[in-house]
């Protein structure tokens, strides 16, 4: 069916942030006297924050954990986050999709704080009825499973008229246990799979068949 509103993932999907993120891991690594123990590559992105930063660290220390997130976040959220990269056909794919009335939700492990300021340096944020992270739900949602359950509630959102775009086997899963139809976006992060996007033009031929 043709949708009323789409799911978008971030990272990976509509931004590359992946040059900023690792540059921020690493900042905090060396604040905190400590060397990655895996190497830093885009495949440490997606998974929330303290998470990959106990991946890097080899330890899931609370207190080393908060001192390294504090660490990312001054160096990411201080400016870091300016010199997000934005893939080739994105900003129309979005605005041809708002201007045909479809509500956009962005859906995204990063936290609220950088997502919100990413979508207004991009001049993105009018694009998007509703702005969805982890940390922005009270309590925090536990996993992007729980975040588009919870999204789909609070947007009044209905799963045959949803669709769902994302990189990740974490995305997939997200739209897969809400009963979305998903997407993968094949130049993100991730592993394609099936139903996926060549170009972020794609989706609107797939919206333009599905509206016919």
């Amino acid at each position: 069916m043709s949708p009323k509103a789409i799911l978008f993932d971030l990272d990976g999907t509509l931004i590359d942030s992946a040059r900023t993120i690792l540059a921020g891991f690493e900042r905090a690594l060396e604040r905190e006297g400590l060397q990655a123990v895996v190497p830093l590559e885009p495949s440490l992105i997606g998974p929330p924050l303290p998470k990959t930063l106990a991946t890097l660290a080899g330890t899931s220390d609370p207190c080393v954990i908060a001192r390294l997130a504090i660490a990312y976040r001054e160096a990411y959220d201080g400016g870091g986050y300016l010199q997000t990269e934005v893939y080739p056909g994105v900003p129309a794919m979005i605005e041809a999709l708002a201007t045909q009335r479809i509500a956009l939700h962005i859906v995204t492990n990063k936290r609220i704080a950088p997502t919100r300021l990413i979508l207004d340096h991009l001049g993105w944020t009018r694009w998007f009825r509703g702005i969805y992270a982890l940390d922005a739900l009270e309590p925090a949602a536990p996993h992007k499973s729980a975040l588009v359950s919870a999204v789909m509630q609070l947007e009044s959102l209905t799963q045959t008229h949803t669709w769902m775009v994302g990189d990740s086997a974490e995305d997939r899963s997200a739209a897969e246990s809400n009963g979305l139809r998903f997407f993968s976006a094949t130049w993100g992060y991730g592993a394609a799979g099936a139903d996926g996007l060549r170009s972020p033009g794609d989706l609107l031929l797939r919206f333009a068949h599905h509206s016919a």
